[in-house]
């Protein structure tokens, strides 16, 4: 007799994973705006755009996480006080936590060159980026992002990318400068 109530209590937990795995798979869905994911230029200006924006205000959580897939990575490279490579990864969610709140001061960022590897319904974008405190002002900073893609046959969603900054010991190669698309 005791066995019922603990079945019923893993049922009622498994129902309460899944309702919860739906509603946030849903709030994904409806935070779409169609014409960011239709094509990768679409989606990839979509990403920029939604880092971008004046002091005062956050990011857009929202819309970004429509951009992504509901399980997507986040890994952020950098190097430690020493010098060391070091690495965070987490959700998309866990990177808004960390780095998503209200900007003290205006951040945009924008794609100064592209390099693009399609197979199928897969692709590789590694952009490189630069950012400036208000639009189209001088850089403070450049790095490069790698992102991959999944088309699921009606949109495109990011499922990873990944950073580094420039450093003087980590300069941009020239051919990751040009814009040639």
């Amino acid at each position: 007799m005791s066995r019922l109530p603990r079945k019923i209590t893993r049922l009622i937990v498994l129902l309460a994973f899944l309702a919860l795995g739906a509603n946030v798979f849903a709030q994904t869905l409806k935070a779409e705006t169609p014409d960011d994911v239709v094509t990768l230029d679409s989606i990839i200006k979509a990403y920029y755009e939604v880092v971008s924006g004046p002091a005062g205000e956050a990011p857009d959580y929202e819309r970004d996480s429509s951009l992504h897939h509901p399980s997507a990575l986040i890994s952020v490279a950098s190097v430690n006080g020493e010098g060391k490579p070091q690495l965070a990864t987490m959700s998309l969610r866990g990177f808004y936590d960390r780095f998503g709140g209200v900007r003290r001061t205006g951040f945009y960022e924008w794609e100064v060159h592209r390099r693009t590897e399609r197979f199928g319904n897969i692709a590789n974008v590694w952009s490189t980026y630069a950012a400036s405190d208000k639009p189209g002002g001088k850089p403070f900073m450049r790095g490069i992002n790698n992102i991959q893609l999944f088309h699921d046959g009606k949109r495109w969603w990011i499922v990873s990318w990944i950073y580094d900054s420039e450093r003087p010991e980590n300069p941009i190669p020239k051919e990751y400068l040009s814009y040639d698309r």
